[in-house]
């Protein structure tokens, strides 16, 4: 019996021989076993996997899974995951964005994960219970009350990071004309803003498990369409995706703290829509968001990202680790105009956007240690030093309240070549909780086959775990080589340096040549120094006004000792782990929906 389990392990000698006593046993005894001779014939054209074989990558977007039913004429059948979408052939009113699946993947591990902390009914690891568990909590929701005031289970117990339990009304039903149907439920409610196709949706639908509805809405009436479409073509139960045609902001607006859950990933800028999202989280929801519009946060138009996020950007090795830092700072910024603020569990760089992962609470109290996470970043023009002002500060005053004063600028540093850029304000206070992290590091694991994209996310992960919680932004050593003009050294060698100088220092997710670093940078520079002097600048240092020959012209006060400690590299490194892994080819945005689509070159 174990053999018709799994007949494709077997070798193709090994599957002959079976065959055999098969076909005579079907001659001899006319028992029942032609059809599973027919079925192990069939699987004998499978390809045997490899020993050690790798785990589907981010160009495999299939899962373990039924079998699609036929496509209606004109459309083809994308399946990722457990979910199908029907695409229109020749078309691009609708489509299927490919390279988004590692966006896809990492929200339905991080719903699990955060579903599984703060909703104990939706603990349940198995992905295809979630129909069955999703209808049953849609048909028993008018039944189940909680507290008569509408609220979520996990709403119920959210506590802010002030300590305070949430006494007031966390999660609303909306207005009572309202064409959702949002009735009083223990499941969790997530609304996708804008969801096109409504993969994202049906994904989870059929993998989150408990879910009580998915509202799915999008401003196009194609896009609508396509999602009742697919919805229909997943065969869900009634209720649980919710297709609807509105503007988000105005849904968003006429549903204050209704939603446990809120996905935006729009094509471009979220900034239009950040005002409005944070108000329709409950309290202790979770949101989620990326912003594709990275030319914009990474100061290429910095004018624009002033415009639209209230925050001015520098152009730097970090650029992708402040875009993400300006767009905490923008949330944060707009729940504080309704005493709400955010705590970020997970901030990610990918490829050509960025994503985070945001709790909201409400809390007057809280928000008024808000400017204290805001930081100025300082930049030295010739030398790439940076160093960050905080906007305000908190004096704790033992036994006594805590008072609250504006940030103080430190003396220059010496080190600092040139004027100083003045970039942000940038969130500086940790993007990251890093115990989260590490329960959906554990989600993804136990449950790799159900992630298309695992080898990405785990590699992502594994970088995020590695980071300083506590090191806005990081450093290149080939840009402080660079500025000196000499070899740079190995980042063994410069992260050891580090370490024997009493220094944390670690790897980023946003850029493979990346450390951050608790050490400041005449420390950096000294270690530099000790690094030119024992491998000299070959061709001379340059002209007297050179930003390198100013600062090779101070002495070291720092003996730096590259001696290689083990415990300052990157673990996974060590281990073989891949922390960067490659893109497939053609892998990248597509042109906005509605677009014609070009005819390729003869």
């Amino acid at each position: 019996a174990r053999r018709w389990r799994a007949p494709c392990m077997l070798s193709a000698a090994r599957r002959q021989a079976l065959l055999r006593g098969v076909a005579h046993c079907c001659a001899t005894r006319q028992h029942a076993w032609p059809a599973a001779a027919s079925a192990l014939s069939a699987s004998a054209s499978l390809q045997q996997p490899r020993r050690g074989a790798a785990t589907p990558g981010m160009g495999e977007t299939r899962a373990a899974g039924a079998a699609a039913p036929p496509p209606p004429e004109g459309f083809s059948v994308v399946q990722e995951g457990l979910a199908f979408v029907l695409e229109r052939q020749q078309s691009n009113e609708v489509f299927y964005n490919k390279a988004q699946v590692i966006n896809r993947d990492l929200s339905k591990a991080v719903l699990r994960a955060f579903l599984k902390r703060v909703h104990p009914r939706c603990s349940d690891g198995s992905a295809r219970a979630s129909q069955s568990d999703a209808s049953d909590a849609h048909d028993k929701s008018s039944n189940n009350k909680h507290n008569g005031d509408g609220r979520g289970a996990a709403a119920a117990e959210a506590t802010d990071p002030s300590g305070r339990k949430a006494t007031r009304r966390t999660r609303a039903n909306g207005p009572t004309d309202s064409p959702l149907g949002l009735q009083e439920g223990d499941g969790p409610r997530v609304l996708e803003g804008l969801a096109a196709t409504g993969l994202r949706a049906i994904r989870y639908a059929k993998e989150v498990p408990g879910l009580e509805c998915i509202v799915a809405n999008d401003n196009d009436a194609v896009a609508v369409e396509a999602i009742r479409r697919n919805a229909q073509f997943n065969q869900l139960p009634d209720g649980l995706v919710r297709a609807h045609h509105a503007d988000a902001r105005l849904l968003m607006l006429t549903h204050e703290k209704c939603f446990d859950v809120v996905d935006l990933d729009p094509y471009g800028s979220p900034s239009t829509f950040l005002d409005t999202a944070l108000q329709t989280v409950a309290d202790g929801g979770l949101l989620l968001c990326t912003a594709t519009d990275m030319a914009v946060l990474c100061g290429n138009n910095s004018e624009v990202c002033m415009s639209k996020y209230g925050a001015y950007p520098l152009r730097g090795d970090y650029c992708h680790e402040m875009a993400l830092r300006i767009l905490l700072y923008s949330l944060e910024t707009a729940a504080n105009r309704y005493k709400r603020h955010i705590v970020p569990l997970l901030s990610l760089s990918v490829d050509f956007y960025v994503r985070v992962f945001v709790r909201v609470f409400t809390s007057a109290s809280e928000v008024k240690h808000s400017p204290s996470k805001f930081a100025f970043v300082h930049q030295a023009v010739g030398c790439k030093s940076f160093h960050l002002v905080p906007v305000g500060r908190v004096l704790e005053r033992k036994g006594h309240t805590a008072k609250f004063a504006p940030g103080v600028v430190p003396e220059r540093p010496e080190d600092a070549v040139g004027a100083e850029q003045i970039g942000g304000p940038i969130w500086a206070a940790p993007m990251h909780d890093m115990d989260f992290v590490r329960e959906v590091f554990a989600e993804v694991n136990a449950n790799q086959a159900q992630y298309p994209a695992f080898k990405k996310m785990h590699g992502l992960l594994t970088s995020v775990l590695e980071e300083l919680p506590d090191a806005p932004l990081f450093l290149s050593v080939h840009t402080l080589a660079q500025v000196l003009k000499c070899q740079p050294p190995s980042t063994t060698l410069f992260r050891s340096a580090l370490h024997h100088a009493g220094y944390r220092v670690s790897s980023c997710h946003a850029s493979p040549l990346g450390l951050k670093t608790d050490a400041p940078f005449h420390v950096v520079w000294d270690i530099m120094r000790c690094w030119v002097k024992e491998h000299p600048v070959v061709g001379g240092k340059g002209g007297p006004t050179d930003a390198g020959a100013k600062i090779l012209a101070k002495e070291p006060t720092l003996k730096a000792n590259f001696a290689r400690a083990n415990s300052a590299l990157s673990k996974a490194k060590a281990e073989g782990v891949a922390r960067f892994v490659q893109n497939p080819a053609h892998w990248g945005p597509m042109a906005r929906a509605g677009r014609p689509l070009k005819q390729p070159h003869p």
